[in-house]
């Protein structure tokens, strides 16, 4: 009798210990899943988007456009300067937002509300394009907390340039760069190397110019 409970006592000892273990390594790898899925989602939004970036303006009005501008920007409707601006085709039609696909889209860092001292990183939609009133509806997403900086890139066939606008009819640049960086870099405990993507531009036209011809009598 004496035997067998030392014996049983062995094995749930060894039991105990290998359950232990399992629900340690359990919550590791639940805390990394849920730390990288905010990031994850950050990511495939930043490509969906400037993957569906649609022909640029340079400086004139035309439809299913919009200009494209990176670097240290004011956008409208946005209290803080932008990382990027841009007009994309990645607008769905919905009940309460029953625009066309084409919407502009903003990146920046503000402050966060939760957190003194921290920022994050928001995503700044304007579906109404085509609205009346002087003041657009803008609709702030959070996509990642406790970013340090974020910046954008923009290759131009021989070099990456850190400022791009096409919005300037005598802008250097009026049309779509090649591709575009982007560098992110988080605060505290995550503050290791900065995570970089690139994002192939495969809509660039040959120009955005505004092409005449003359008429024939």
């Amino acid at each position: 009798m004496i035997l067998a409970i030392g014996v049983a006592a062995i094995v749930l000892a060894a039991v105990n210990a290998v359950l232990f273990t399992a629900l340690h390594l359990r919550r590791v790898t639940t805390e990394a899943v849920d730390a990288a899925t905010p990031l994850d989602q950050a990511v495939m939004f930043l490509r969906r988007d400037l993957q569906c970036v649609v022909t640029p303006t340079n400086g004139t009005s035309k439809f299913l456009s919009g200009a494209f501008r990176a670097g240290t920007i004011n956008s409208m409707g946005a209290s803080e300067p932008v990382a990027v601006e841009m007009f994309t085709a990645t607008g769905a039609l919905s009940v309460n937002s029953p625009w066309a696909d084409i919407q502009r889209v903003t990146y920046e860092l503000k402050n966060s509300t939760e957190a003194a001292g921290q920022r994050d990183l928001f995503r700044s939609v304007t579906r109404n394009l085509l609205s009346i009133s002087g003041t657009p509806e803008v609709e702030d997403q959070l996509m990642l907390s406790g970013v340090e900086s974020v910046k954008f890139s923009c290759y131009d066939g021989s070099r990456w340039q850190e400022a791009w606008d096409t919005s300037d009819a005598n802008s250097l640049y009026t049309n779509l760069p090649i591709a575009v960086r982007v560098e992110i870099q988080m605060t505290g405990g995550n503050a290791k190397e900065p995570i970089q993507m690139v994002v192939p531009i495969d809509c660039v036209a040959r120009t955005n110019m505004v092409l005449t011809s003359a008429t024939r009598g």
